[in-house]
């Protein structure tokens, strides 16, 4: 398993699943929030916003901490900075996550050590939106009616 290995992040990004969000506000200056709703309305993914205040995002009701969540949890998005989100990833982990994404600049290299050693997918530095792009270039379809939304060339 190696990190940002492009296999996992075509896998994420095309098999449907659950993200929680975590730092996702209804603040909509904030980038989480344009990013879930691509990630809910584009990419076909279930979004489970977590905040302090566990308040709704998109319509999806919220969670104050991952362990609130409901399982599965299949990615735990990281929108926090690098300083707290070993702390998200330890509960990742606790919640047993998936994989953990931490966003573009959003780095850890202990807690992404950490998640690949309870088994977990990591992606690290980076953004879903700016992972599509490429693949986008290279003939991927995006088309919200089919399942999954976004599929690779055949």
């Amino acid at each position: 398993m190696s990190r940002n290995d492009p296999a996992v992040i075509d896998r994420l990004l095309t098999r449907p699943g659950r993200w929680a969000v975590v730092g996702l506000t209804g603040n909509t200056a904030r980038t989480a929030h344009s990013v879930a709703r691509r990630l809910r309305d584009d990419l076909g993914m279930t979004i489970v916003p977590v905040n302090p205040k566990g308040e709704p995002v998109h319509g999806e009701p919220g969670f104050r901490t991952l362990a609130e969540v409901p399982r599965p949890i299949d990615v735990v998005d990281c929108f926090v900075n690098s300083r707290r989100v070993g702390a998200v990833v330890d509960q990742a982990i606790a919640a047993g996550a998936g994989a953990v994404w931490l966003q573009l600049g959003v780095v850890d290299e202990d807690a992404a050590a950490r998640a690949e050693r309870a088994g977990l997918d990591v992606v690290m530095d980076t953004c879903p939106l700016i992972e599509l792009r490429p693949r986008l270039r290279r003939g991927w379809t995006l088309d919200p009616r089919r399942d999954p939304p976004f599929v690779p060339p055949a």
